[in-house]
């Protein structure tokens, strides 16, 4: 049984949180330090671990793992096929779209718990009508 989480996170949140240089960091900072029930997918933290590799250096990369591993109440999903199969169909049907896979793996994931908010940045993330904290502030 899945369990029901209240908000789903993505790289682009996880990235203003942790990179003070960030346009949204200050909005991140806050949303963060009174989290309700969240998740991300294992997607996103291999994707923001690759985003602070290339941009920074594999110490912050390493950094980045490390907040992940502090934030208690976020539950990480795996991605496994079925998973998948859900992002590739979304990705056909916005195939008109620059998503990513890690991006359409979240909107169906969202999709799958009935998830409503999404702390991120990327306006791709908000297609299927999810709400975006990023359009609060």
């Amino acid at each position: 049984m899945v369990e029901k989480t209240e908000v789903y996170v993505d790289t682009s949140a996880f990235i203003a949180f942790d990179d003070r240089s960030d346009t949204h960091h200050a909005h991140f900072r806050r949303l963060f330090s009174e989290l309700p029930g969240i998740f991300t997918t294992s997607l996103v933290i291999a994707e923001g671990h690759a985003w602070f590799l290339r941009r920074y250096d594999r110490f912050r990369a390493l950094q980045f793992l490390a907040l992940i591993e502090d934030l208690k109440p976020l539950k990480v999903a795996r991605v496994g096929s079925a998973e998948q199969a859900g992002a590739t169909r979304l990705l056909r049907r916005f195939s008109d779209q620059d998503l990513t896979l890690t991006d359409a793996v979240g909107l169906h994931m969202r999709q799958e718990r009935r998830v409503g908010t999404c702390w991120s940045t990327d306006v791709h993330l908000g297609l299927t009508g999810v709400k975006l904290v990023i359009n609060e502030h």
